[in-house]
């Protein structure tokens, strides 16, 4: 589906695009409310069968990353985790050095004039977005005068669905983690609930979540905001 969303973007078709990102976050509610069932396990009832998962991990869930990929939270180093299958690692080595639905919804926005910096456009697709003040800028403009951009607006706006679906995903895994086995080291070596913690500070689309800061305020962040 992302990758879907992802190509409806580079043709410039983004009602089509959100379309797709709107049967996204159905999808991520059902993966949301899974965590719910794990969490009736009580910590004894877990104990029981957490020693036949051996170094079974959620890092070793080759369709995971690709999401994370897709939307941008890139990391090489997760490569070498799926060296032992080639399928998968080819996969997601292909998915590293493509853009993300964020890059190819900057690049239309670029497109359609709106003011995206040149830096974002020809990047290094293979890291992880940085956040830019510049086009906190460019996000506040579309904000304070939405009726003028609405479909770019609602389009933000979905994106921040997105994003906020995929942190209660994560917080839900780290709540059931920290119900189950305490503080307990993770399957796979992971610190647990720690690792977890962590990645609730990750984001895809930071001006998206930095420009509400910024409404209706006058003049925008400065270098380096």
């Amino acid at each position: 589906e992302l990758r879907t969303v992802r190509a409806r973007l580079q043709a410039d078709d983004l009602r089509y695009a959100m379309k797709g990102v709107a049967r996204v976050k159905h999808i991520q509610h059902i993966l949301t409310e899974q965590w719910s069932d794990l969490a009736t396990l009580t910590p004894a009832e877990y104990a029981e069968y957490r020693g036949d998962l051996g170094r079974a991990s959620g890092f070793q869930s080759f369709q995971y990353r690709a999401v994370e990929f897709l939307l941008g939270n890139k990391n090489s180093a997760m490569l070498k985790v799926f060296e032992s299958s080639p399928e998968a690692h080819r996969l997601l080595a292909e998915l590293l050095e493509q853009s993300s639905v964020y890059d190819e919804f900057l690049a239309l926005l670029h497109r359609r004039g709106y003011p995206v910096p040149g830096r974002l456009l020809a990047r290094d697709f293979s890291r992880a977005h940085v956040f830019d003040p510049d086009l906190v800028r460019t996000f506040k403009d579309i904000y304070e005068h939405a009726h003028e951009n609405w479909d770019v607006y609602e389009a933000c706006e979905e994106l921040v669905d997105l994003e906020e679906n995929f942190q209660f995903w994560r917080f839900h895994h780290l709540k059931t983690v920290e119900r189950t086995i305490g503080m307990k080291r993770g399957t796979g070596g992971s610190s647990g609930a720690g690792f977890l913690r962590k990645a609730l500070d990750l984001t895809f689309f930071p001006e998206l979540f930095a420009v509400r800061t910024e409404i209706g305020q006058a003049g925008g962040p400065g270098p380096g905001a």
